[in-house]
């Protein structure tokens, strides 16, 4: 069960905001359609006269393309249509911003179909639509590539030498600060440098400093439902996408500048999702159909399967960080300093900056540097996961912070108390702290029966981590219509991935006093509802919902004016107060208003648009018991809990979900999970069984703890919960391990194999 620490709304308040319809639970709007298996997921589209795709991809990591010969495959009977780069308008380097990350729409373009090169394995080449999808396979295995094999590049830190071969001719390092790039051709696509103090001074001042190298793998978000995109190039122009995404409107802008259309000649329909994490903005699949489509004159759809979604999707990258960390004689920081090359895979776009930002977020860092670069090298280009870029960083800095505990004599979660960031607290990168919860995170854990219990038996341990992610704003807009039965049907345009329709339509719901149950809520495409922003970057109950709460507010103030029009009365004298309009010598409610206003005038539509830059950053503090075999290496976790700031529980029970799920994915990340290339770049574990993401029989309960320290920047105090629980996990999983067998883990993932060279090798010193 969770438990929750309530912390007051401001100071001075003596109780904390009481709501009617936040923070209960009520079933979930699409609960009965998902676990009857109703829900229709992006493979269950079916569109009348649809044909089937499928795509040709490299065997190779890294060659130059000489010759495609589609003869062939064109000849099959069956064959629709077979299509290459050169059936793709060329888009020039215009930038296209995703949401979570920005793009060259020339290397956007050239990842859809490679144009000149190929840049991993898994690359696609040719793609080929057939009446059915054992011909469209069929007819792309005909497809005849030449191609000039050329050595890949797999390391990031070989990729940045000046020997290293060049994967992109058209890039060069672009200083963030400046915008200026360099002369010289490279894999170094950007560079990154915050500063703050006095560093050296920092370091000099210091008695104990650390100084240490991590390593971290690349790894895949390991969402269930393969991408999938459906598409019709009507003979009238306009071109209809069915899939699953994070952003319909991110796909419509993507699709008509890959294909050189006019935006409002794309519609996106979002299908129900399963899974995306921050791998489902980015297109790989629909301007592919929609070019069969125009081609094959039918609806196309083509479907991944699971080996091209890990070779061939954006994984998180994996990293080379360095950490420099001092301390005085009373554990205060006096400099911090980091170093972080995060992979971009084959082209330019790693989460380097929201690593470099994230790095010292939970400290107070008088003298700070953190230098960032952003790094090409021959695997599929990375997207955003779950809290992009933080968790590498906090599992570095996480871990020096311990040894500098270790080093003091003084305890962790104490260590973190003394030097937590607060309302103030300036970063390294420059932003400083509203209001924040992470100290109310710590003093939560610290306050735990977990952390409270003894923990005995050998070979166990105990660690703790905090992670930090600063949450998003950006656009959404909703749209509400009153039913003359006092329903509601709120149309919105974020997509759904973990109960954002209860969300939202509760703080719709709260916002007019009625209950959640009597708004009908439905994710829409993109002509249906105003621009919305992806799902992503912990934004959609923070920014959507702040859209319901206008749209409910818009719905008030047209039910006043109308229901004194109604009475006869001045509306001053009319007022809306928790679902029911009061006038001189009235009180009715929303429903029986409805009823009335329906039957006399004109319908009642209620429109809310947001555009606020307020998420308020969110904190996570995360405590855990592992047990670790020394014969083998295996680290088995017996307890977890995790501590979470979410400003307001706006549906408790999501809550705990998205906690507990971002922690298992920490857990996979820290213990199994990593992309296992050979030296030819080719992915040896592209499926399921080889890629080893946690089960039920690897975990314990994840016991969580939601923490309430209001956001001022949101009308119900909303932050956003979704990244954070994935930062803390493997930095406490290294502690643990420590604590349970003095061995300090610095490479990801902390598999047996790798726990079990540190066992040896600390055997052996010894």
């Amino acid at each position: 069960m969770a438990t929750i620490d309530e912390t007051k709304a401001a100071e001075g308040s003596d109780e904390t905001p009481k709501y009617k319809v936040i923070g209960t639970r009520p079933i979930r709007h699409d609960g009965a359609d998902k676990v009857t298996g109703r829900a229709l997921y992006g493979a269950d589209i079916k569109v009348k006269g649809m044909i089937y795709g499928a795509i040709l991809r490299s065997p190779h990591a890294h060659a130059n393309i000489k010759s495609i010969d589609t003869s062939k495959a064109k000849a099959l009977p069956g064959v629709r249509a077979v299509i290459t780069s050169a059936d793709l308008p060329e888009p020039g380097d215009k930038i296209a911003e995703l949401g979570e990350g920005s793009v060259v729409l020339n290397h956007l373009s050239s990842n859809n179909l490679a144009r000149t090169k190929v840049l991993y394995k898994g690359h696609s080449i040719a793609a080929v639509a057939a009446d059915n999808i054992h011909i469209a396979q069929e007819a792309a295995n005909l497809i005849e590539v030449e191609y000039e094999i050329l050595p890949p590049v797999l390391d990031v830190l070989k990729a940045m030498s000046d020997e290293a071969p060049v994967l992109n001719p058209d890039v060069r390092t672009e200083e963030a600060a400046t915008g200026e790039k360099g002369d010289k051709h490279t894999n170094i696509a950007k560079h990154f440098l915050f500063e703050k103090g006095d560093i050296e001074k920092g370091f000099a001042d210091a008695k104990y400093v650390v100084e240490r190298e991590f390593n971290t793998s690349t790894v895949h978000q390991g969402y269930i439902e393969p991408h999938v995109a459906t598409a019709l190039w009507n003979n009238d122009g306009q071109i209809t996408v069915w899939t699953s995404t994070q952003g319909t409107f991110s796909v419509r802008q993507q699709v008509a500048e890959l294909l050189d259309v006019p935006l409002a000649r794309v519609k996106v329909v979002p299908a129900e999702i399963g899974g995306g994490f921050g791998g489902k903005i980015s297109v790989y699949l629909a301007p592919v159909a929609a070019t069969l489509s125009r081609i094959a004159g039918a609806p196309v759809q083509v479907v991944m399967d699971r080996t091209d979604v890990l070779q061939a999707t954006g994984p998180t990258p994996g990293s080379h960080i360095k950490i420099k960390m001092g301390v005085d004689a009373d554990g205060h920081i006096t400099a911090a300093d980091a170093w972080l090359a995060y992979e971009a895979g084959a082209y330019p776009g790693s989460p380097i900056g929201a690593g470099a930002m994230c790095v010292f977020s939970c400290y107070d860092v008088p003298n700070g540097r953190v230098e960032g670069f952003d790094v090409c090298v021959n695997k599929p280009r990375t997207n955003a996961y779950r809290a992009p870029g933080a968790t590498n960083a906090a599992f570095a800095t996480e871990t020096v912070v311990e040894e500098l505990c270790e080093k003091l004599g003084m305890a962790p979660v104490d260590f973190r108390l003394l030097n937590a960031s607060k309302e103030g607290t300036r970063r390294v990168d420059g932003v400083t702290y509203p209001r924040i919860g992470l100290v109310e995170t710590l003093e939560a854990i610290k306050e735990s029966d977990h952390f409270k219990s003894p923990l005995e038996g050998q070979h166990r341990g105990r660690g703790i981590a905090s992670g930090f992610w600063f949450n998003a704003g950006l656009k959404s807009a909703v749209t509400a219509t009153v039913n003359s039965d006092g329903s509601v049907s709120l149309l919105e345009g974020s997509t759904d991935i973990g109960g954002s329709r209860t969300a939202i339509a509760m703080q719709f719901a709260e916002t007019l006093g009625i209950a959640a149950e009597d708004i009908k809520p439905a994710v829409v495409d993109t002509d249906s509802v105003g621009y919305t922003d992806v799902t992503g970057g912990s934004r959609v109950t923070y920014a959507t919902g702040w859209a319901a709460y206008e749209a409910g507010k818009d719905l008030q103030r047209q039910i006043v004016a109308r229901a004194a029009d109604l009475w006869e009365v001045d509306p001053d004298q009319v007022s809306y107060e928790d679902g029911y309009v009061l006038g001189p010598d009235k009180k009715v409610s929303f429903k029986e208003i409805a009823v009335e206003l329906s039957a006399v005038g004109e319908p009642l539509v209620g429109r809310g648009v947001s555009n606020h830059n307020e998420p308020g950053g969110a904190f996570g503090t995360h405590v855990v018991d592992v047990e670790v075999d020394p014969d083998t290496g295996k680290v088995d976790i017996l307890r977890y809990t995790a501590a979470q700031d979410c400003g307001t529980a706006i549906h408790p029970a999501y809550v705990e979900g998205q906690i507990q799920g971002g922690a298992v994915q920490g857990i996979g990340w820290g213990l199994n999970e990593e992309y296992w290339y050979d030296e030819d770049g080719s992915m040896r574990n592209a499926n399921f069984l080889d890629y080893r993401i946690p089960t039920c029989y690897d975990l314990p309960m994840i016991d969580t703890i939601i923490v309430e320290v209001p956001n001022p920047g949101h009308p119900f105090g909303v932050r956003g919960v979704g990244e954070v629980p994935i930062v803390p996990p493997p930095a406490a999983l290294a502690a643990a391990i420590y604590d349970a067998v003095g061995v300090r883990m610095d490479e990801l993932p902390m598999s047996p194999p790798r726990v079990l060279h540190e066992l040896l090798k600390k055997q052996k010193e010894s």
